[in-house]
């Protein structure tokens, strides 16, 4: 005669027959296929991918849970262990025993979990992210991008409300250098964080000649998953970005894939604007010792100038005397020229001067009988017929 079991009878035995013949808890490895909380208890689903042929579909299955009062300790603990929160892709080492319930089934409840053995796998995760990035050719092109020197437009990506955001806007503000910043506001942590950035990308990318550099920053406080930002995706992204990237996320244990692949990478928000408001100060000095540099050398060139003018004018001077001296021996010369060639000193040694006319007779050749002349004397004029 057959055995006829109801539901709920068939749920009990199999209940039984598992506490039975598994009693004892067991450490799993898993990767999180997708995690929620509801009434403060934790539901997962666990899975594990074939190593051999990198297929997507998963080669076992679980659901699991973790009750309120564990979750609550689980969390805190695995945070403060590794600095993010457990989220879906994260391979983790979990200790659980198997339940079964009559109506949701088959389940594994979970115990305690191995934080060393995440941060192991989070580590490896990003050496092969790095890797990639390597072997793509996007992990020093940022580094070849030129900042400008004077960086004072900026694009900067952070949480609006963010205590972070309010001292990188407050320090730059009152450093007394004139920086315009324009906020493209994004999530900066948990699962949705990754697409507002690349969103907040998106907008930027379309007026980039407006932005000498774009900052990424997220505040500090409490430590909570920034798994984004050692994302493939978001760095392969930035890299290839046109403009720097300068980054603040506020790593409290390791820097990110992201902070490796910026131009620039700072722990903190004010770090960051400690960095710019630091090139806009070494410009100032710049400018300023150039500017004594160029005092010191207007006022030598002017000195050197007035000396040459002044040897000039000597110079000017000393050959003005020295004309003046030629020329009034020249004139004394010639006075004495004058004087010498006067014919009232020839009318002294008792010489005359003839005349006919306006012709001066230097010979009898000159003269025929009846040619009326003049004879000049010191003291007058004689007339004359020759004869």
């Amino acid at each position: 005669m057959k055995t006829i079991y109801t539901l709920s009878s068939l749920a009990a035995h199999i209940k039984n027959v598992l506490s039975a013949y598994i009693p004892d808890t067991y450490w799993v490895r898993a990767e999180i296929a997708s995690l929620n909380e509801r009434g403060g208890h934790l539901y997962l689903d666990l899975i594990e991918k074939s190593e051999r042929t990198n297929s997507p579909t998963p080669i076992a299955k679980f659901r699991a849970n973790c009750w309120a009062n564990m979750q609550r300790m689980l969390q805190a603990y695995f945070e403060q262990e590794t600095g993010t929160r457990l989220r879906a892709g994260m391979q983790v080492l979990l200790e659980v025993n198997v339940t079964y319930h009559a109506v949701w089934g088959l389940s594994l409840t979970i115990c305690a979990i191995d934080p060393t053995f995440t941060i192991g796998a989070l580590a490896q995760e990003r050496q092969r992210t790095i890797a990639q990035l390597q072997k793509d050719g996007l992990l020093h092109t940022q580094k070849a991008l030129h900042l400008p020197t004077l960086t004072q437009r900026i694009a900067v990506i952070s949480a609006q409300q963010a205590a972070g955001y309010e001292d990188f806007a407050h320090q730059l503000a009152y450093s007394g250098y004139r920086f315009e910043c324009q906020l493209f506001p994004s999530i900066m942590q948990g699962d949705r964080a990754e697409n507002s950035i690349h969103t907040a990308l998106d907008t930027i990318e379309q007026s980039l000649q407006r932005f000498d550099a774009i900052v990424i920053i997220r505040g500090g406080g409490a430590s909570i998953d920034m798994s984004c930002f050692d994302s493939y995706t978001l760095a392969a992204r930035c890299a290839q970005l046109s403009l720097p990237v300068i980054t603040g996320i506020g790593h409290t244990k390791d820097i990110s894939v992201l902070d490796i692949v910026a131009h620039a990478s700072l722990k903190t928000p004010t770090a960051v604007a400690a960095f710019l408001i630091e090139r806009m100060d070494q410009q100032l000095a710049l400018l300023q010792q150039l500017q004594q540099r160029l005092a010191r050398t207007a006022q030598r060139q002017i000195l050197i100038r007035q000396h040459r003018i002044d040897s000039l004018a000597q110079r000017l001077q000393a050959a003005n005397k020295q004309q003046i001296l030629l020329h009034s021996n020249r004139l004394d010369r010639y006075a004495q020229q004058i004087k010498l060639a006067n014919p009232e000193r020839i009318f002294q040694k008792g010489y005359s001067l003839l005349r006919k006319g306006n012709t001066l007779i230097r010979s009898t050749s000159q003269l025929s009988t009846g040619d009326h002349i003049q004879t000049h004397l010191l003291d007058g004029t004689i007339e004359s017929v020759v004869q």
